[in-house]
């Protein structure tokens, strides 16, 4: 079991890979274009071209707000871009290719962060939303220093074997201009701070938020938003910035930026991110080549060893995939327990006896030890198909021993010897057993083998199936008759000594 590892969902090969680059904070669009181009290059010398069927780019922010609203990769600026790759039905396996593109393009294209985002509907659903299964989240109104505190786990994270893609979700480089205005000589000229701001928004954001104007078409009925606005091309350099001219209704005379306000260049956040209100900075996290329970481990003992480094008022969570798969798994493992229960308590009932229903589950167990087994025999991981498969083998599990101890319990009846009555119970229902084992097991061999497009995620099901029931098949017809037989002499030891001393006695040879 501690070499078994454990997942929340088995990975899947769905045929494609989302690739995520980011360009240096500022980048503008068109050069990420290019910059796209180039990895697409890449790609091709990568993958072999039989096997690569599409390759498509989505390149900066979305222009909708409802695009944005679903969109799962993180973008933030005109520098980020989703290189979406679809590969044809006789393809290698596309983690192979992964991880070869992880390796290689960081050394060709340093200062470009690049991360693959979850492609099939099944982690992306399991993130719910996030970029990558692993999301710690600091939170905190301390921004710089939690800032600090981020990039100091970072630098611990990169080193746990099975870490990828880790990276800071929020940019704090992004170029900016900062523009200081020098109220005196603004008054002198009859400008106002709001009078220098408006100048400046109208000329780079247009006129559109504050002076909406409209033009209606008498031949259409169309109102056609009018907006005003300095083209790019005109806004080369820092000095044709300064020659922004400057309006207002008081103003003595025209003026331009550059009398009244000085420019100096600095950094400041690219985005900004809450999570119930306060200010978060994220580090996000993928899994390669281990398994997520492990991984999640390291991660969480580097969380608490860094907690207390935090600035006063700051918070930290690990959120994501990891958070969920543990919850899961505490639900399915307490169903697995209760579902052991609540049958024996059912089969209390029905037996009108307390020791019969032990002997009955005595096979368990073994069931248990089975699907443990053979997912480790088969190098699958831990995982909730799993564990449902463990719960579905439980029932057929006990109801074969059911079979096997109430037909034991009729022949004791009958002639009162238990030992007697445990292997002619064995030998006679060793087809029933046998039949209800083998029409299990057969109907899950397609299930375990994971052939076809994303059978991956129901392997280890139908593994942990035909596991655990060929070791409760044997403790059904084995190891349930000899407890049957052994609890049953020392709870009536005076009947099995009669019936031992009214049987014939052995022949020498």
């Amino acid at each position: 079991m501690p070499w078994l590892g454990h997942d929340f969902f088995p990975n899947t090969d769905s045929g494609q890979f989302i690739l995520h680059l980011r360009a240096k904070s500022g980048t503008r669009i068109e050069e990420t274009a290019k910059l796209c181009d180039l990895v697409e290059g890449s790609i091709r010398r990568e993958i072999p071209e039989r096997e690569v069927d599409n390759i498509l780019d989505n390149i900066g922010l979305p222009y909708s707000a409802i695009n944005f609203m679903h969109s799962t990769s993180g973008l933030i600026g005109a520098g980020d871009a989703d290189i979406l790759v679809s590969l044809k039905e006789d393809h290698h396996t596309t983690a192979d290719y992964v991880q070869r593109l992880r390796e290689k393009l960081p050394r060709e294209y340093p200062g470009t962060t690049f991360y693959f985002l979850p492609s099939d509907i099944v982690t992306q659903v399991l993130n719910f939303g996030l970029p990558a299964p692993i999301d710690i989240q600091i939170e905190g109104t301390d921004i710089e220093g939690n800032r600090e505190v981020a990039a100091r786990m970072l630098q611990e994270i990169e080193r746990v074997p099975g870490i990828a893609d880790a990276r800071i979700q929020q940019a704090f480089d992004y170029p900016e201009f900062d523009v200081a205005v020098d109220r005196t000589k603004a008054v002198q000229g009859g400008y106002t701070e709001r009078d220098v701001a408006n100048s400046m928004l109208n000329s780079l954001s247009g006129s559109f938020q504050i002076t909406p104007m409209f033009f209606l078409n008498f031949k259409n009925g169309v109102s056609y938003n009018l907006v005003t606005q300095t083209p790019q091309y005109s806004i080369q350099s820092l000095e044709d910035l300064q020659n922004t001219p400057l309006n207002a209704a008081t103003a003595r005379r025209p003026e331009i930026l550059a009398d009244v306000a000085s420019i100096k260049r600095t950094n400041e956040m690219e985005v900004v991110s809450h999570y119930n209100i306060r200010r978060v900075v994220d580090i996000y996290a993928a899994v390669q080549g281990r398994d997520l329970g492990a991984v999640g481990r390291e991660v969480t003992r580097i969380v608490d060893a860094n907690r207390k480094s935090l600035p006063r008022g700051s918070f930290i969570t690990v959120r994501g995939q990891l958070q969920t798969m543990r919850t899961s798994y505490l639900g399915l493992l307490g169903g697995l327990v209760f579902s052991v229960v609540l049958v024996y308590l059912l089969i209390v009932v029905n037996f009108q006896s307390w020791l019969d229903p032990f002997i009955i589950i005595t096979a368990l167990p073994a069931a248990l030890a089975g699907i443990v087994g053979f997912l480790f025999i088969t190098h699958t991981t831990l995982s909730v198909p799993a564990l449902m498969g463990a719960i579905m083998c439980m029932g057929v599990g006990t109801a074969n021993s059911i079979l096997v101890v109430s037909f034991a319990k009729e022949l004791l009846l009958q002639h009162g010897d238990p030992v007697r009555a445990a292997i002619e119970a064995g030998f006679t229902r060793f087809r029933p057993v046998l039949m209800t084992a083998l029409a299990m097991i057969i109907g899950m061999i397609p299930m375990a083998l994971g052939l076809g497009e994303g059978g991956e995620q129901n392997a280890p099901l139908g593994r942990a199936v035909i596991g655990g029931l060929l070791c409760a098949t044997v403790a059904t017809l084995i190891f349930v008759p000899a407890v049957f037989s052994l609890l049953h002499r020392r709870r009536d030891p005076s009947v099995a000594q009669e019936h031992s001393e009214g049987a014939p006695e052995p022949i020498s040879a």
